[in-house]
């Protein structure tokens, strides 16, 4: 039988590259397209690169730098493994949260209920649909369970500093690539000061060692982000000021109870009874003190990150490795056995009931939002002659971009364009402001009639401005004009808008791709996926 490390290297990294779904926008626009744009030289960067005062940083994009640029020196970018190489890596990444909570669940309630919380974690739904993918807050997630597996817990023994530089250096990665992942780390290691509280010699090591790794990695992130953009710029603080800001909300706000509420059980899934049972365990006064400190943990980041108005599932996404150990404790108490037994072997209900998860994790790597993912296949496999110019008629960012289509023929933005959506840096009301997917949506026939000329050049000349530049103010606060490109790319639901269809067949364009992907919450983007295409049969079926 394989061994367990092994196992979660085949299933994060089989998980990776058997996904053909499509999640959040960031695990294509601030990790992959950034990466493609710096070894190419072409692709999408979106505002949070582009405005005045950037707020990201090349450090997680820089994982996939070497990936490309690889490639790119080989010749196989055309091939691919333009799409394959950077899931492998990340699938990898991935694999470092179920080999490394072993080394936590074991450190922290004991060897009895490491193969519960390793099974949890691999069954886990959460994991299935994000960890695997290009997303800050998974990476986040493995480095902040690799940091809490070698973090001191046995403070009173003489060897409690051997694991301490390792979790400062995991610690301060996690948080160059997330910085709320300081968060998470304050109070830990406040924890620790106060538990050596007595011993002020011990408390100067940790205060020396946090200094030092800690202006290590600003001073890193300082040079690494000058080289990048040119400038100095210093990306941790203007992210934490962006997000402090107004602009935050643009994103949508949530109410103070949305992680206990919603995240929570959406990230649990079905062990979530047994994450309530070992959560009330370790809050009673025997419980060990590495649990206490877990629930602790928890309890404290949920409650700072419940101050936000805007709130995400993925930002919790670093607690549910801690959730699976609380959650372990309890179900391998429950299904009783020494050290020696697997408790696993004897099949009962709470079993069967955890592995639901398991097609739930399939549906989401392999249909749902799958046509979002079809259609830039398809267009790559386009060619020349047949995609001239490309616009999205979508809400910004449905689908990715460069960095699956990789066609240098379309790096003009002018011929290869989607709707934008950036957020109010200038200060505007976020109650009454409107982007570009906003203003299109309330009336796209209007849209249509207006930014578009009245017939199509059979040339397909670059659109002038089919979106705004970030940061950059206007006269007109709304400035976007286009040329009619070659294929239009849009979701079935825009052709439910009166008036729209008639105007695509008036102007020459005919349905020549189309692919459903299930259930979709957002009214907008249901219908599936349909490519329209400017050609003779069109206008002589109008």
């Amino acid at each position: 039988m394989l061994n367990r490390p092994l196992q979660a290297v085949i299933v994060r990294v089989g998980i990776a590259l058997a996904t053909r779904t499509f999640f959040q926008p960031d695990e294509y626009f601030q990790s992959l397209e950034v990466a493609h744009h710096a070894v190419f030289g072409y692709g999408q960067l979106t505002w949070e690169w582009l405005s005045p005062k950037p707020i990201r940083s090349i450090v997680y994009p820089s994982l996939n730098i070497p990936v490309y640029w690889l490639l790119k020196v080989l010749k196989l970018d055309d091939t691919a493994a333009l799409v394959w190489g950077p899931k492998l890596v990340h699938g990898l990444i991935a694999a470092g949260t179920d080999i490394w909570l072993m080394r936590l669940t074991r450190r922290a309630v004991g060897e009895r209920y490491v193969k519960a919380a390793f099974y949890l974690s691999l069954t886990s739904f959460f994991h299935g649909l994000s960890l695997s993918r290009s997303i800050s807050n998974s990476a986040e997630t493995s480095l902040t369970t690799m940091a809490l597996s070698y973090f001191p817990w046995d403070v009173d023994l003489p060897s409690w500093s051997g694991g301490l530089r390792m979790t400062l250096v995991l610690a301060a990665l996690a948080c160059a690539i997330r910085p709320t992942n300081t968060v998470l780390w304050a109070y830990m290691f406040a924890w620790l000061l106060w538990k050596l509280r007595q011993r002020p010699g011990d408390i100067a090591i940790v205060l020396v060692e946090v200094m030092a790794i800690g202006s290590i990695t600003l001073a890193s992130i300082f040079a690494l982000d000058t080289a990048y953009y040119g400038e100095r710029v210093f990306t941790p603080l203007n992210f934490l000021l962006t997000n402090a800001s107004s602009v935050s909300l643009f994103y949508g706000t949530s109410p103070w109870h949305y992680y206990v509420t919603q995240a929570i059980p959406i990230l649990c899934a079905p062990m979530i009874p047994w994450f309530l049972e070992g959560a009330y365990q370790a809050s009673k006064p025997a419980s060990s003190r590495p649990l206490k400190t877990l629930l602790g943990l928890i309890v404290w980041t949920l409650t700072v990150y419940s101050i936000a108005g805007h709130k995400e599932w993925r930002f919790i996404h670093p607690l549910l490795p801690c959730m699976h150990i609380l959650a372990a404790s309890s179900l391998a108490d429950s299904v009783g056995g020494d050290s020696q037994q697997n408790p696993f072997r004897r099949l009962s209900a709470s079993h069967y009931f955890l592995a639901l998860s398991i097609p739930a994790i399939g549906y989401v790597m392999l249909f749902h939002e799958r046509a979002q993912i079809e259609v830039i296949h398809y267009i790559r496999s386009l060619p020349a002659e047949q995609s001239i110019s490309i616009g999205f008629l979508m809400p910004c960012h449905s689908t990715p971009w460069q960095a699956y289509l990789h066609r240098p023929d379309l790096a003009d933005d002018g011929r290869l364009w989607a709707l934008g959506c950036e957020p109010p840096l200038q200060g505007q009301n976020v109650s009454e402001y409107k982007d570009q997917t906003d203003i299109f949506y309330e009336s796209p026939i209007q849209y249509l009639k207006t930014r578009f000329p009245k017939r199509v050049d059979p040339r397909f000349l670059p659109s002038p401005l089919p979106r705004s530049k970030p940061g950059v103010t206007t006269v007109d606060p709304h400035p976007w004009q286009h040329e009619w490109p070659q294929n239009l790319v849009f979701f079935g639901a825009l052709l439910e808008h009166e008036g729209v269809r008639d105007v695509l067949l008036r102007h020459g364009y005919q349905e020549v791709w189309q692919a459903e992907y299930g259930w979709e919450g957002d009214g907008r983007r249901k219908g599936g996926v349909r490519v329209w295409r400017f050609g003779p049969a069109a206008q002589d079926s109008a």
